[in-house]
């Protein structure tokens, strides 16, 4: 996070980037604030329900604030 901003804004967009890399298929995860600061990313080979909760878990716990709302491409 930048310096100076004291938290994140209250409202994520969550987006994944389908990527290959060396041939193998691989997903791109962000989380983006309002503003438009990049709060985490997380790049792995798998894409499921589970390793999405987990990834937003980890940053809820990262930034010690949740958002109140959470804005994804479904």
């Amino acid at each position: 996070m930048r310096a100076g901003r004291s938290n994140a804004f209250s409202t994520w967009h969550i987006d994944e980037v389908f990527l290959k890399i060396n041939g193998k298929q691989m997903y791109l995860w962000r989380v983006v604030d309002a503003e438009g600061e990049v709060l985490e990313i997380l790049l792995q080979s798998r894409r499921n329900k589970v390793a999405a909760t987990k990834f937003l878990r980890k940053t809820m716990k990262k930034l010690e604030a949740g958002p109140s709302t959470i804005v994804s491409d479904k």
